[in-house]
């Protein structure tokens, strides 16, 4: 069975709801009834009832399996407008203030996530990524613990590894430019939880570098050790099932052989399965790589870090990607 496909069905296994803010968007609505009617989770569809029902003749669906919320006529509105009033008064903000705010979908589908009416939300179809995470940092915040949100990207490998992997993350690709130590730390950590939450396997943590274990000398290499060295000391401290290393090269983090003899005593042993990259450059131009020229299939990017499981979609995106997105959202409310 494919990775997709077991992921799939850890998400109908979950029975989780999700949040889809943009009703207004005909591909939402093709996806919302086929996550429905293919259990993947039960769907809640943000929209006034002129835009859910064009989107429905639209997309040629007759009959509504999904519910319904219009955010500026929901009873939910006013309970709403006061929690963000309460969350952000500090800031500057006012009650008025708080009440449009909450008017926008996309902070009214986040706050569904923090009160717990939903499980996830996936969106991006119609907003920008940059109005996506400020919505979702704004109201949901990271998860306890961290302070950074981030991306990774998980692939399916056409052929295992060396090490016998058929799926691999990478991370990050898409949030943080270029990253602190303490920033690396995070990205690390959430990572491990990604990779578990979509594979149920022990993450295996490679901090990525052009020298193994001081094979190299460069001031350019400090972040990178550092990130490694505090987040074994956090994985140690918290009782973490997650195996790190660093820093590497890459064939070091995963090829055997190679790391036999460049890093003999690394708990690794060549076998990792969670690419932690010193920058956005490295990790994006590197799945773009294997994506392109090893035949992988790339999903995502997935955010992480977040308190509740958010995912962006890409404003080209298909019925079909929304599905993958829907279900791996659904597998992140499980982990």
């Amino acid at each position: 069975m494919s990775l997709f496909n077991k992921i799939i069905e850890k998400a109908k296994a979950a029975d989780i709801k999700l949040v889809f803010p943009e009703g207004q968007d005909p591909r939402v609505i093709q996806a919302a009834t086929k996550v429905v009617n293919e259990g993947v989770a039960r769907v809640v569809v943000l929209g006034t009832e002129a835009e859910i029902k064009k989107s429905c003749h639209d997309a040629c669906i007759e009959t509504r399996n999904f519910e319904i919320i219009d955010p500026l006529n929901s009873d939910l509105l006013p309970e709403f407008a006061q929690e963000f009033y309460t969350m952000r008064k500090k800031k500057g903000l006012t009650e008025e203030a708080a009440r449009l705010t909450m008017e926008n979908r996309l902070y009214f589908a986040n706050m569904m996530c923090k009160k717990g009416l939903v499980d996830g939300l996936v969106a991006g179809s119609v907003a920008s990524t940059g109005d996506m995470l400020r919505a979702s940092f704004q109201v949901i915040g990271t998860s306890p613990g961290i302070k950074t949100g981030s991306s990774s990207m998980l692939l399916e490998l056409a052929s295992p590894s060396p090490a016998g992997h058929t799926s691999l993350v990478f991370a990050d690709c898409a949030v943080n430019p270029d990253p602190t130590a303490e920033q690396l730390v995070d990205i690390a950590i959430s990572s491990a939880q990604t990779y578990y939450s979509l594979t149920n396997q022990t993450p295996k943590l490679g901090f990525l570098s052009f020298s193994t274990n001081g094979s190299a000398d460069h001031e350019s290499l400090n972040k990178i050790k550092l990130a490694a060295s505090l987040t074994k000391v956090k994985v140690e401290s918290e009782g973490l099932n997650i195996i790190v290393d660093g820093e590497m090269q890459a064939d070091a983090a995963i090829v055997p052989s190679v790391a036999a003899s460049k890093c003999p005593s690394s708990e690794l042993k060549g076998e990792a399965n969670v690419l932690i990259f010193p920058d956005l450059n490295a990790g994006n131009i590197s799945y773009k790589l294997v994506q392109r020229l090893a035949g992988a299939s790339a999903y995502g990017p997935i955010l992480q870090g977040l308190a509740k499981p958010v995912n962006d979609l890409s404003r080209g995106c298909s019925v079909d990607d929304i599905y993958g997105v829907a279900a791996i959202t659904a597998c992140q409310s499980v982990s």
